[in-house]
This record gives C-alpha cells, structure tokens and sequence, in this order.
C-alpha cells in the first residue's frame, strides 16, 4: 500500500459514498486508476464494508446497546481467538475485542429492549464454556461514535454582517 492508497481509504472512511469519480478528482488521478485500487483494496479484504452510521433513536426505533465485560480461561493451544469467534458468530453481537486490564474481552451487544439483552447474556454469553464471569453495562445515551457526533450543539461562531 502507498501513500495514494492511504488517502484513498481516508476519504471513504470520512464518506462512503463518493464514488471513483469524485475520489479521482479530489486527488488529481484517472478514475480507472482509483477503480483498480479500491477493487484490489476490496479483493484483499483492506477494504471490508462500506458502512451507514444511523441515529436508531431519531429515527423513532428502540434500540438498546450493551457493553458487556467478559472474563474467560483462554485454551490451550488457540488462545483466545475460538471463544472469541463463539461469540462474534451471534447476531445480537456488533463488535468483540481482546483487551488488556481487568478483563479478557469486550462485546458490544444491540437488542429491542433490556430484557432482550439480559436474556442473550445469561442464556448464550454466560453459559460459554471457560466464561468465567460477564459484567453488563448498559449504554443510556451516544454522544459520539465511529467520529460523529450524534447532537451537535455548537452554535454557529460566524459574524452577523447587516446591510
């Protein structure tokens, strides 16, 4: 990967949406070219998934977001990763990392209600084998993900200019 290819992939994680032609033009390349490398990028899986960040609850919808603390026995032999992979195989399950500090790995959950999500923890995380414990904590409000801020109250700082 080059530089052209890094600011390739910086302008489409800002917006997904541009396409090659527009990406050609705002780096002052040929849009086949810029074709090519975003095909390659995909092909090799740099590029994995173009995505849309949704406000659920402006659009009307409940969704209740959970991160969940999990503290396992790794296996012999694999580590962390097979338990890991148990977990991120489930639908209600948007995002697992492995993490240092007091805890093994970290789940980020989604689910209609609390009680849905309570039901995923007790029924299919917990009784995992070599979970050793679950910590649930449930997300009230999001100010910011992946970059954006969901409510931006900043006014705006321009001048008034009158006739």
């Amino acid at each position: 990967m080059d530089k052209t290819d890094r600011e390739i992939l910086e302008i489409l994680q800002n917006n997904s949406r541009l396409n090659p032609g527009q990406i050609a033009a705002m780096l002052g390349m040929d849009q086949a070219d810029i074709e090519h490398r975003i095909n390659e990028m995909e092909e090799m899986r740099v590029i994995v998934k173009y995505h849309t960040l949704v406000n659920w609850e402006k659009a009307g919808e409940e969704v209740v977001s959970a991160l969940i603390e999990v503290k396992v026995a790794p296996q012999r032999g694999a580590g962390f990763d097979n338990l890991a992979e148990r977990i991120y195989r489930f639908p209600e399950v948007k995002a697992v990392y492995l993490m240092s500090g007091a805890y093994d790995i970290s789940v980020l959950i989604e689910g209609k209600t609390m009680k849905e999500v309570a039901f995923f923890v007790s029924t299919k995380l917990a009784t995992i084998e070599n979970v050793q414990s679950t910590a649930t904590h449930f997300v009230l409000k999001k100010y910011k993900q992946e970059g954006v801020i969901f409510e931006d109250k900043e006014d705006d700082r321009r001048l008034v200019i009158s006739p």
